[in-house]
């Protein structure tokens, strides 16, 4: 009987004890969320521009076509983009006032592409208490060939962009990249080509 009273004298205590810190530190909780949207074979049609040159603004529509591994790596098999290009005040002064040719101005006309993929955020946002939208932010590096007026020259191309679900089918990505345009062709310098594209794509085979 002591023995059974000393025993509970003993275990008392302790078990105070780890209900209070159990309390007090309630542990961790798991709130990461899967995924609503998953993306499988991927169509976008996109409009972009070509902001940086001072002679002209270059504006064009391009397709894609991309292959999504995981819901974390992908890879953009095949862009390609046509590109028009629109004249600045500068240029249009300089052949205007100084007699420079058209053809002194090396312009992109069409450029194709590839890229690998990595998304490592995604998440939800509440509107107005009403709605929940699904995106995700993503990473891209490739390459590009660019068709410039006078030559073909390739390029590495890094970049961004983000993803705003609709549907398991159809989302809008808005997207960044600068790509640095190696000095072929005639060249003899590196070239910056930041591209800046809107694009709707088709989802086909992913889940929800």
């Amino acid at each position: 009987m002591y023995r059974v009273i000393l025993l509970a004298a003993l275990v008392a205590p302790a078990a105070a004890l780890a209900q209070t810190e159990e309390l007090e530190n309630p542990g961790s909780v798991a709130a990461v969320q899967e995924r609503a949207y998953r993306m499988h074979h991927e169509l976008t049609l996109g409009l972009g521009v070509l902001p940086l040159d001072a002679f002209y603004k270059g504006l064009y529509a391009q397709v894609g076509y991309a292959y999504h591994f995981t819901d974390h790596f992908g890879w953009q098999i095949g862009r390609g983009a046509y590109s028009y290009a629109a004249k600045t005040g500068l240029r249009e002064q300089l052949e205007r006032d100084f007699a420079v040719l058209p053809t002194a101005f090396d312009e992109v006309q069409f450029f194709v592409g590839s890229d690998l993929l990595w998304k490592p955020f995604y998440g939800k946002l509440s509107f107005l208490n009403r709605w929940v939208l699904h995106g995700e932010l993503y990473f891209l590096l490739g390459a590009t060939v660019f068709k410039f007026t006078n030559a073909f020259r390739p390029g590495v191309n890094l970049g961004g962009g983000g993803r705003l679900f609709v549907s398991k089918a159809v989302s809008f990505r808005l997207e960044v990249t600068n790509n640095i345009v190696l000095p072929l062709g005639g060249a003899t310098s590196l070239l910056n080509v930041m591209t800046m594209t809107l694009g709707l794509s088709l989802n086909f085979g992913g889940t929800e």
